[in-house]
């Protein structure tokens, strides 16, 4: 297959073109700051249609990764760039595939499992997740939906084109940068402990995963709309974050209360919602098509990733 992927140069962009491009796929990376790689590199504004259109023209498949990262303050600058680079890049994409003379049969958009509810009592799927904020969560927190629910409806596909919806949870890969990373760093420091009060869930798939999934999905005409990418046991932060530490071999975590979080996190120039925000997300449609993960349960991903971790210094 030939396929691009927009945005593609952050890690998940690049854990999923490396793998594309081993099984003996054509990919295309479109970017606002090429930078030499195993694989095609095309410059796009992420706003605009441009030039870059015509790699869609006969393309086999679009995955659309680009948005600004949410690991920041939500002042109000970054606040419009974390919506702007996602709408506008989502609309652009959209408006190339339909100019496009013979355009990709399927559209991958990215998404965000946040776009559910902080809720503990019961798990998020497709069909009966709860959208939106919730009770007790602080307003602050609405902000992470409303984005998400905006980028969703910036998807708009022409008839010919199958759109799909990638509500992702916190892909875990060894690369340094990413989310493992961050997590293992606190473990190796000893301060990998409970957050908060530590009930709060914790969604996640593991990068071997996420990407047969893309597969998947690339290869199922009949899944349409919004899919959940995210392993069949998300785990609340306590009990994340113990299998983590047991992994690793470390036996002490110190814990973290919601007010040290926040003072950690205006240190950090981040938000403390992207830990304390509880996030139960259970990939229903996945399951109902027959999809087999890998990597089910986090003890066993977190001891994968700890093993290639250590063999990769």
């Amino acid at each position: 297959m030939k396929v691009v992927i927009p945005g593609g140069s952050g890690q998940v962009g690049t854990l999923l073109a490396r793998t594309l491009v081993a099984g003996g796929h054509e990919v295309v990376v479109l970017s606002r700051a090429p930078r030499p790689a195993p694989w095609r590199v095309v410059a796009w504004d992420a706003e605009t249609v441009g030039p870059w259109a015509a790699e869609l023209d006969c393309a086999d498949v679009v995955v659309n990764l680009a948005g600004r990262s949410v690991n920041c303050r939500y002042g109000a600058a970054n606040r419009r760039a974390i919506l702007d680079s996602r709408v506008r890049s989502t609309r652009a994409v959209g408006d190339a595939i339909t100019r496009a003379a013979r355009p990709p049969r399927v559209w991958l958009q990215m998404s965000t499992a946040t776009i559910y509810a902080h809720r503990f009592d019961a798990a998020n799927d497709e069909a009966t997740g709860v959208l939106g904020g919730a009770e007790g969560a602080p307003d602050t927190w609405r902000f992470s939906t409303d984005v998400a629910a905006a980028w969703e409806r910036a998807a708009v596909a022409p008839p010919h084109t199958r759109l799909v919806l990638l509500r992702t949870a916190m892909v875990m890969s060894p690369d340094r940068g990413g989310v493992f990373d961050t997590l293992l760093g606190l473990v190796r420091r000893g301060l990998g402990g409970t957050a908060g009060d530590g009930r709060q869930y914790m969604s996640w798939i593991h990068e071997r995963d996420f990407v047969r999934a893309v597969l998947w999905l690339v290869a199922r005409d009949e899944l349409a709309g919004p899919v959940n990418l995210a392993a069949p046991e998300p785990l609340p932060n306590r009990e994340f974050m113990a299998a983590l530490r047991a992994a690793w071999g470390t036996r002490v975590g110190l814990p973290a209360s919601r007010w040290m979080l926040t003072i950690g996190a205006w240190l950090m120039r981040t938000e403390t919602e992207l830990i304390l925000k509880s996030r139960r997300v259970v990939p229903g449609r996945l399951l109902a098509s027959g999809f087999a993960f890998d990597f089910p349960t986090w003890p066993g991903a977190a001891a994968e990733l700890c093993a290639r971790r250590r063999a990769g210094g």
